[in-house]
């Protein structure tokens, strides 16, 4: 496997703190072509021997607005700890519902766009629903729970210019945990 040519922006580009754009179908071959590498390289950022040859920070998901275009496009891509992974492909995603229950993750949501460490919880709701699109422009809708709905909130958050330490309180970084469940 070979690593893809990508750039991940750091929190400090502004491009990061802009809503991105609906997409619009066909998607072109280039479109596709991203898609994958951005799938091969959270894949890659995930398997041991890969994150070490390319030193690699692990990821889950990743945002095309990370990449530096400003389009409603997401993929995640789930290790399913059997030497398998579940890519999932989510382009112009809106939640249409969630439940009342909330967590956090217990030792803190990362970010390949944020190279700090960062304190504090980041609550989340336990399920969501989401309405979105597939590669080729196909509706679907998705209920996804625990570390996937985190994951997909924070690739959404990405889309709307927002960066998971927005919603950590700076004053009281672990402000209401007892209201939240640890995942």
């Amino acid at each position: 496997m070979n690593l893809p040519d990508l750039i991940i922006l750091d929190e400090k580009e502004k491009i990061l703190r802009e809503k991105s754009t609906e997409v619009k179908f066909p998607l072109s071959a280039e479109d596709k072509k991203h898609i994958e590498d951005m799938c091969t390289y959270l894949k890659m950022s995930q398997i041991e021997e890969y994150s070490e040859k390319y030193d690699l920070r692990a990821g889950m998901g990743l945002a095309y607005v990370q990449t530096g275009i400003k389009k409603r496009i997401f993929v995640i891509v789930e290790d399913l700890e059997d030497g398998n992974f579940k890519n999932y492909v989510v382009i112009n995603p809106e939640i249409i519902s969630h439940s009342e229950e909330q967590i956090y993750v217990g030792e803190g949501e990362g970010c390949l766009s944020v190279n700090r460490e960062v304190e504090g919880i980041v609550p989340r709701y336990a399920r969501i629903t989401v309405k979105a699109q597939d590669i080729d422009g196909n509706p679907y809708t998705i209920r996804v729970r625990e570390d996937i709905a985190v994951a997909f909130q924070h690739e959404i958050d990405h889309l709307n210019g927002i960066l998971f330490v927005d919603r950590i309180d700076k004053k009281n970084p672990y402000k209401n945990i007892e209201n939240y469940r640890e995942i």
